[in-house]
């Protein structure tokens, strides 16, 4: 009875040193959260116009007009750019993305990949490791970009993928990531990044038309890679902010678990000292009456 005793008061302290860790990361997460939030928020709307703006000159640009980041090609070769994160403990947040990946892949381009032309650059510790061990072409030169977050770092990565795509090494880009809603919610999704997608005019809606100054190849060529380092930026922001949420969610349910756990645990353990006492009391009774007969 005593070791049951003691195995019971080991498995609650263990319980509540694991609650400890679980509530200071949920605070520490919370306050990232506020920062990644704040960041991504006030970037999204003008991203998605900017986003907006190059689709629509992209669509109503002239035969003449050269944009090779805006080539339709016949789709051979591929590159998903993934982005997860650095660390665990975040609930489903890195697997689902890794999901959504692996069900693009099949959906749109089983062929590829049957062929080994899939491509996986990797921003984010978590899915380099996930992609790599189940048996992707992975490229780990940009999965470092969350221990140094910046526009810096990020454009260099859009860049390359932009040359690459210039330099038909591959004929499609797409980025797959975690797009922030609230604390508690993130939506997965996978965009197109290259070919520039072009806006579908509807039945009765007018095209947009833009005046240039100066001319068009020339402010096109200055403003689209610009316009595509903000995009992947942006889903960037978004997949940190989704990170934090999710692991601040996830901590939250850990520490109420914890601590059903250890209500359970300190009633296992009132009932086992209990029936201690209890049989103590019949050992003194019983040997004081043994001794009285």
């Amino acid at each position: 009875m005593a070791g049951q005793l003691k195995e019971v008061r080991n498995r609650i302290k263990s319980v509540q040193s694991t609650e400890q860790i679980t509530k200071a990361m949920k605070m520490i997460s919370a306050a990232k959260l506020r920062k990644a939030q704040d960041s991504i928020i006030q970037m999204r709307p003008y991203a998605k116009k900017l986003q907006e703006m190059l689709s629509n000159i992209v669509s109503n640009a002239e035969g003449g007009t050269n944009i090779k980041l805006a080539e339709e090609r016949i789709i051979q070769k591929v590159l998903l750019i993934v982005i997860t994160s650095d660390r665990g403990l975040c609930g489903g947040y890195n697997s689902n993305i890794v999901k959504l990946a692996k069900a693009t892949i099949a959906e749109k381009y089983d062929a590829q990949f049957k062929k080994g032309n899939i491509t996986i650059w990797n921003i984010g510790k978590k899915g380099w490791e996930s992609m790599t061990r189940n048996g992707f072409k992975t490229d780990a030169t940009y999965k470092d970009i969350f221990l140094h977050l910046n526009f810096e770092n990020v454009q260099a990565a859009a860049q390359a993928a932009m040359k690459a795509f210039e330099n038909k090494e591959f004929d499609a880009i797409e980025v797959v990531y975690s797009e922030f809603k609230n604390a508690a919610t993130q939506r997965f999704v996978s965009e197109k990044f290259l070919p520039i997608p072009k806006v579908v005019n509807k039945a009765g809606n007018k095209k947009a038309d833009f005046i240039f100054e100066p001319e068009k190849d020339a402010l096109i060529a200055e403003l689209m890679p610009k316009i595509l380092n903000t995009q992947l930026y942006k889903s960037v922001l978004d997949a940190n902010a989704s990170e934090h949420g999710a692991r601040m969610t996830a901590m939250d349910k850990a520490s109420d678990n914890a601590n059903e756990l250890l209500k359970s645990l300190k009633i296992s353990y009132n009932r086992a000292r209990q029936a201690a006492i209890t049989t103590e009391l019949t050992e003194i009774v019983s040997g004081a009456a043994a001794l009285q007969g």
